[in-house]
């Protein structure tokens, strides 16, 4: 076992020692709260800081103001409320010259006789709160106590020194307040020394920043004298936060680009030029540019890890293929990787539809030079299976697109070069590296993802990656208008409907999104199909009480009926479905057959109708606004323009009635992603928690604090150069052993 610089075994440090061991009794009820050992206990920080109480007597007190008091207790009684029963505690105190009245609310009988108890008569203690008027009577409700007896000069000086302080406030449960976790971490941090606690910042870091510590910055934050010494240990730990996770981004990505890799060059006379000679468009000049990037890390023997996120609509597509053709004509193959069956397939039909007769190789009617695009998915039939595998294993494909059977051990490929995966975090480490297992050598690896990431989330989840960002629409993508519908509304949803009609007339094609496929499914969807509706942490508060989400299976029935759309054949597309139904479905959709589909977000990515000109969502306002944005993303594809209607039963002033206004507003996808974490919070960046929630990053926030990633990432990547193992600074390897604990490295590794 590794030792730290005095020799102790890190499993025999002060700050692992159990909570159990040093507070028998409430050790329970803080496991509860996740905090097992001292080190868990000194990491769950204040979430703010009560004001500093003014020392001062009765007769001086002014409403609104935090005051302390040193007074003794003159008598304390109980009453019950006539309404409930509920008890209550009143008390008066006095310092010698005035009377105060003191209020108590208790939440259960049991603990009426713990206070009477300790308001006896005669008892000295500073009691800390804010002043409140009660019937033209100042009293303090319900205040903070602190008791020391009467004689007790050191206790009293004490405390009148620590009134002036700023006053920690935790993250408290109704059977452990604030005030007992305080005790209990001063019982923990008090004894501490320096050399007790292992700091995962190595000094030459601290210094270059300016940074005191680990365990000052954990005295300043839990015990602080004023208010500049919280702030300073705060900055302090984020800063803490934010190096531990870079180091390990960085560690990452040095561990890659360490390992032999195959050189892809660009090759003249092959598939990639007579690709580029046959497009029917120009490339846009961020096309160019990334394809140039891109090519050039191909070229290269270290493996590429780059990630690729653009705009709706900005053409990823077309880099990722070109990309593919240049590895094949440097005679490897490419294999793509998507998250369902219904996007693998629409992949491959996308690819062979650029491609053309360079897409049938040793076909009749094949491209001189070509090559083919193989599918292979769980549910293909035995035959088409066989020959997938195949031209895989040949070579004859040179590019193999499929889900996750392409992980299969029957899977093989001849000479695979590059890996592209679409939708990245649908996926664990264990599958990523089953497939790049599969070639002779790293290959390369392009991630691609549908949804615009702020820079701060790509620089805190992705940091292992290079990145590439597609922000211009190609020329020619028609207009996108989006409206906001609100549910309560007849005129208003009668008149949309009309609209859907009259766009059906016209030719086009039209979406229904609902967030569930029939009224059995609770509200957070089906299924990995499903992109869960909007988080508790914010759906809750828009109203007390809402009507059920729509569901597919009802809407079908109801869109069969309704006036407006008689005649007008309905198709369904929902994750349950075979595979060929799915393909079915989108076939007579594109066709014409039948021109409204009401569907889950199984359509929000990849699916590619250029005739579909209506996008409707019902109970919009419990989408996230990335996901919104993406579905919207699924119209105005081919010439004629597109209207996006968003039905909403969110109240005015809502956070859902915020996201769906602002989607209206703006087509900007960068900014909408930016607006969408600030709304949401970035949730667990390490954990499957997709908003709110617990997070592993506990003071860090991406959204504010920038510039404090961006000095970590340089220092972290200069550490990380000097020292790729991490074994100079062992604190550092343990911390980030503690980061990735449990289901987080699998996380981590997604990305």
């Amino acid at each position: 076992m590794a030792r730290y610089a005095d020799g102790v075994e890190p499993s025999r440090r002060p700050l692992d020692e159990p909570l159990r061991s040093i507070q028998p009794r409430l050790a329970p009820k803080l496991e509860a709260m996740g905090l097992r050992t001292s080190g868990d206990l000194l990491r769950h920080y204040p979430r703010r800081y009560a004001d500093p109480g003014t020392l001062t007597d009765i007769a001086s007190l002014v409403v609104g103001e935090t005051v302390s008091i040193v007074a003794d207790v003159r008598s304390a009684t109980v009453r019950y409320a006539r309404k409930d029963g509920s008890p209550r505690v009143e008390a008066v105190i006095t310092d010698g010259r005035r009377t105060l009245p003191l209020t108590f609310f208790v939440r259960k009988q049991y603990l009426v006789k713990s206070f009477l108890t300790s308001l006896r008569p005669g008892r000295r203690a500073m009691f800390t709160g804010q002043v409140t008027s009660f019937r033209g009577q100042a009293q303090l409700s319900h205040p903070r106590v602190d008791y020391f007896d009467a004689e007790d000069d050191a206790a009293e000086e004490r405390l009148r020194e620590e009134a002036g302080r700023p006053r920690p406030v935790y993250p408290a449960t109704g059977d452990v307040d604030s005030a007992k976790i305080a005790s209990v971490v001063r019982t923990v941090l008090d004894p501490l020394r320096e050399q007790d606690v292992d700091d995962p910042l190595p000094p030459a870091v601290r210094e270059r920043r300016g940074l005191g510590p680990l365990h000052t910055a954990l005295v300043e934050v839990h015990t602080p004298h004023e208010e500049a010494d919280w702030r300073r240990g705060r900055q302090r730990l984020r800063y803490e936060e934010a190096f531990v996770l870079q180091a390990e981004l960085a560690r990452r990505r040095a561990a890659a680009a360490s390992e032999p890799g195959t050189a892809r060059e660009r090759r003249g006379a092959g598939l990639l030029e007579a690709f580029d000679a046959r497009l029917p468009f120009t490339l846009t000049a961020g096309q160019r540019e990334v394809g140039e990037t891109i090519a050039a890390e191909l070229s290269s023997t270290a493996p590429m890890q780059r990630l690729l996120q653009g705009e709706v609509g900005s053409g990823k597509t077309v880099v990722a293929l070109r990309a593919m053709l240049q590895v094949v004509d440097a005679g490897g193959q490419a294999a793509l990787l998507a998250p369902t069956e219904v996007l693998a397939a629409q992949h491959a039909r996308t690819l062979r539809a650029l491609l053309g007769d360079l897409a049938e190789g040793g076909m009749l009617g094949g491209a001189e030079v070509a090559t083919r695009v193989a599918l292979l998915t769980g549910s293909l039939p035995a035959a088409q299976r066989r020959a997938a595998l195949l031209d895989a294993a040949s070579g004859a494909a040179g590019i193999v697109v499929g889900t996750h059977a392409l992980l299969a051990d029957a899977v093989q490929f001849a000479d695979l070069g590059l890996v592209v995966v679409d939708e990245q975090h649908r996926f664990g480490v264990e599958q990523r590296d089953r497939l790049r297992a599969k070639a002779s050598t790293a290959p390369h690896l392009l991630v691609m993802t549908a949804t615009p990431i702020p820079r701060t989330v790509a620089m805190t989840v992705f940091g292992d990656l290079e990145t590439s960002v597609l922000a211009e629409v190609p020329a020619g993508r028609s207009p996108v208008v989006t409206h906001v519908v609100p549910a309560d509304r007849p005129g208003w949803v009668d008149r949309m409907w009309q609209r859907v009609r009259e766009e059906v007339d016209a030719g086009g094609r039209v979406y229904v999104v609902c967030a569930r496929i029939d009224p059995d499914d609770k509200a957070d969807g089906d299924g990995a199909d499903l992109v869960a509706a909007e988080p508790t942490t914010l759906a809750d508060v828009d109203a007390p009480a809402r009507r059920p989400l729509r569901a597919v299976l009802d809407v079908v029935e109801e869109l069969r009926h309704r006036p407006e759309l008689a005649g007008v054949p309905v198709g369904v597309l929902h994750g349950r479905m075979t595979p060929e139904d799915k393909d079915r479905a989108l076939a007579e959709l594109a066709s014409g057959a039948t021109p409204v589909l009401v569907s889950t977000t199984v359509v929000e990515v990849g699916v590619d109708v250029p005739e579909a000109t209506v996008m409707l969502v019902l109970d919009a306002d419990r989408f996230g606004v990335s996901q919104l944005h993406q579905l919207r993303g699924r119209i105005g594809r081919g010439t004629e323009p597109g209207v996006c209607f968003l039905v909403s039963q969110a109240p005015e002033g809502s956070p859902g009635a915020t996201r769906v206004e602002t989607l209206a507003r703006t087509t900007d996808g960068f900014a909408l992603a930016a607006l969408d974490l600030e709304l949401r919070r970035e949730g667990d960046v390490l954990g499957a928690a997709q908003s709110g929630g617990a997070t592993s990053l506990r003071l860090l926030r991406v959204t504010r604090d920038t510039e404090l990633i961006e000095q970590a990432r340089e220092d972290a990547r200069a550490w990380v150069g000097d020292d790729p193992d991490l074994t100079a600074w062992p604190p550092l390897q343990r911390a980030i052993g503690d980061l990735l604990a449990g289901e987080r490295e699998e996380f981590l590794d997604r990305a």
